[in-house]
């Protein structure tokens, strides 16, 4: 896809389902969800969203159009279908390993891929934005956090990740996805992902313990019983490693008052958090 054909894919107003293929991963096709108001302008913010292990990246973006109609937001779900991205190892883990273990080329990294979207946004002239705002739930929640340790900040204007089912912590002592080590990464990619306005989203109902989603690998039950515990864990640990390493931890938790591992109301609160003034 050229930036010509997705400026003109939105060029309409309304709900939009466009077919996308990353140049890296042609192979494994892609849905853009995404919702255009009318008020929508190339200097309105553009928000990417990241849908749960469910793959309803329509729902996601659903749950933003009554914000994006009061703040012109152009919603963008950039949706991975099951067919081609089918577990945690090329979604939610950003398929940075083969299924072998080995560490892919950068950038064949799925994390690359929303970056890719809005440079085609912006080469099309859909938005003179600098940046966008990127928000994940549960899996989404979890690509989000693991890209902001590999990507360019320059191009993200704000981050959420909400109730994720377990994460990578910040250091290279462990190996990825425990840790970002033995990926090539650097002690100055942790510095600035600690250093990054990182916000947690944690809905204080995400405590169902027995969840058949919910990730039991050793490292993930480290981090506590359950999402809500393991936010707080990853906060914390966060500080910590920024105390460390002598910087500034710029993250902040955010719990989310009556709501469970509920995407929707997250999308709402998150949606109302950053832009309902």
């Amino acid at each position: 896809m050229t930036p010509t054909d997705l400026a003109k894919a939105l060029s309409a107003t309304g709900r939009l389902s466009i077919p996308y293929r990353d140049p890296f991963s042609p192979e494994r096709p892609l849905i853009l969800e995404c919702y255009r108001p009318a008020s929508h302008t190339t200097d309105t913010p553009v928000v990417i969203v990241q849908h749960g292990q469910s793959r309803n990246g329509r729902d996601y973006c659903d749950a933003w159009v009554p914000i994006a109609d009061k703040a012109g937001l152009l919603v963008v779900a950039i949706t991975f279908p099951a067919e081609g991205w089918p577990d945690a190892l090329t979604y939610n883990n950003g398929h940075v390993l083969d299924a072998e273990g080995a560490v892919r080329p950068r950038e064949n990294w799925s994390q690359a891929i929303p970056g890719r979207v809005f440079g085609l946004l912006r080469d099309g002239g859909v938005t003179r934005r600098p940046g966008f705002y990127l928000w994940g739930h549960s899996a989404g929640g979890q690509f989000v956090h693991r890209l902001l340790a590999t990507q360019p900040h320059g191009i993200l204007e704000a981050v959420g990740a909400a109730n994720s089912g377990w994460y990578t912590l910040p250091t290279l002592d462990l190996p990825y996805p425990e840790g970002y080590g033995r990926i090539g990464l650097t002690l100055d990619d942790i510095k600035r992902l600690l250093t990054y306005p990182l916000v947690i989203f944690a809905g204080d109902r995400d405590i169902n313990s027995s969840d058949a989603n919910l990730p039991r690998n050793d490292a993930a039950m480290a981090q506590g019983p359950h999402r809500f515990a393991r936010a707080h864990f990853f906060v914390k640990r966060a500080q910590e490693e920024a105390t460390r390493l002598g910087i500034v931890c710029n993250w902040r938790g955010l719990v989310v008052p009556s709501v469970a591992h509920e995407g929707m109301r997250m999308a709402d609160f998150a949606a109302r958090y950053w832009f309902a003034t």
